[in-house]
């Protein structure tokens, strides 16, 4: 079967999903908690799926995403509630900012390797929440109230694009040249590859979709405050990617989907909450030390058309 047809299999099944879901809250069906748990279950993935592609993809060890969160958050706040721009168009600006603040510190930050650009990278995530927790303009140290604008059509369908356009990227003639910078940056480098032109494009593109979801985080709840943006929200993000696989898409959903529901259902054990959830993830990674999807992604398991004489897929 051809690929363009697998895709839009896949593409009709998450419109299902949506709609059913969609209904569901519509008819009464999912109350308040189930709907707003979907939403942050959505910005998660959003959040494991943008770094994926610098840390999984691209090998670029990078803790610093929070801060492209916040930029994003920030940003599309400022929109809404200062310019009064629609809640797309304050999700599309805050993103871009996002993107533009990843060209900034990727263009001198992502020469650097290993360790060396962790740190620079969560500098830079220290530095955005100073910066907000020193503006006036956008509450400070106090906060931002917001207007909750997030509903689970915005949520989901951010979520569509994400994954659609990371994708469809890490299978494109430029996704292959960022793994290559992944297996051996030398040997990549001495073939042609302009190594660090593809580190920054897919800092830059991870930028934007984590400004997205910053823009979602935001207008979900009421306040937001810089101290959400600290170095452990990077590292949150960053468990999902180890988690679920480095080099999976899909180990980077099913992970952030599973960590986002044991959070949430272990908030009623404020005193136990962060010891279980420490349990839940040492078990995981001494039974499975390379992630929950290794390298694999889940389509790899589910393979449509007849195969050939020759052991490939009949595409006919």
């Amino acid at each position: 079967m051809k690929k363009s047809k697998v895709f839009w299999m896949y593409f009709v099944a998450a419109i299902i999903v949506y709609a059913v879901i969609q209904g569901m809250i519509t008819g009464g069906q999912l109350d308040q908690y189930y709907s707003n748990l979907l939403i942050l279950m959505s910005i998660n993935v959003i959040l494991a799926v943008s770094l994926h592609l610098v840390i999984g993809i691209t090998g670029q060890f990078s803790i610093g995403h929070a801060g492209f969160l916040a930029v994003g958050a920030y940003i599309s706040a400022i929109c809404t509630m200062k310019f009064d721009l629609p809640f797309f168009a304050a999700l599309l600006v805050g993103a871009i900012v996002a993107s533009v603040a990843g060209l900034i510190v990727g263009i001198p930050s992502l020469r650097l390797k290993g360790d060396y650009l962790a740190i620079a990278t969560l500098g830079f995530a220290e530095i955005i929440r100073i910066i907000f927790l020193n503006t006036d303009y956008v509450g400070g140290a106090a906060g931002m109230p917001i207007n909750q604008l997030t509903t689970w059509t915005y949520a989901f369908f951010s979520l569509l694009l994400t994954v659609v356009v990371i994708a469809n990227f890490t299978k494109s003639r430029h996704g292959r040249a960022c793994v290559a910078v992944r297996e051996d940056e030398i040997a990549a480098d001495a073939m042609g590859i302009n190594t660090t032109y593809y580190k920054v494009v897919a800092f830059a593109l991870g930028s934007f979709f984590a400004g997205l979801a910053g823009g979602l985080f935001s207008h979900q709840f009421f306040l937001i405050q810089p101290t959400q943006f600290g170095f452990l929200k990077s590292f949150d993000i960053l468990i999902y990617v180890v988690l679920g696989g480095l080099g999976s898409l899909s180990g980077a959903i099913i992970a952030a989907v599973l960590l986002t529901m044991v959070s949430m259902y272990l908030t009623d054990f404020p005193e136990t909450r962060m010891i279980i959830y420490s349990l839940v993830l040492i078990i995981v990674m001494l039974y499975r030390p390379s992630g929950l999807m290794g390298t694999k992604e889940i389509t790899d398991y589910f393979k449509f058309g007849k195969r050939s004489k020759g052991g490939n897929l009949d595409d006919k």
